[in-house]
C-alpha cells in the first residue's frame, strides 16, 4: 500500500443515498406505548425504534389521520 495518495485529482460525487437518511429527532412517548413496541420488538426480531418508524411513515403514506373528540 502506497504510503500517500493523490485525490487532489479525484472528481467529487453527491452521496445518492442522502435523500434516504434519518434524521435524528427527540420525541417524547408514554411508557405503555414504548413497551408495545418493545414487545412487538422481541416478537419479530426489529428493532423497536424501526417498528415506530415503519408505523409512523406508513401514517404519513397513507395519510392517516387522528379523529379524536376532547371530552368537556
Amino acid at each position: 500500500m502506497k504510503e500517500h495518495y493523490d485525490f487532489s485529482k479525484m472528481k467529487g460525487k453527491k452521496n445518492p443515498y442522502t435523500k434516504y437518511l434519518k434524521q435524528p429527532v427527540t420525541i417524547r412517548l408514554d411508557c405503555e406505548s414504548v413497551e408495545y413496541f418493545k414487545s412487538l420488538a422481541e416478537e419479530t426480531g426489529i428493532p423497536y425504534q424501526t417498528l415506530i418508524n415503519l408505523y409512523l411513515r406508513d401514517c404519513a403514506i397513507n395519510h392517516r389521520k387522528l379523529e379524536m373528540q376532547w371530552a368537556s
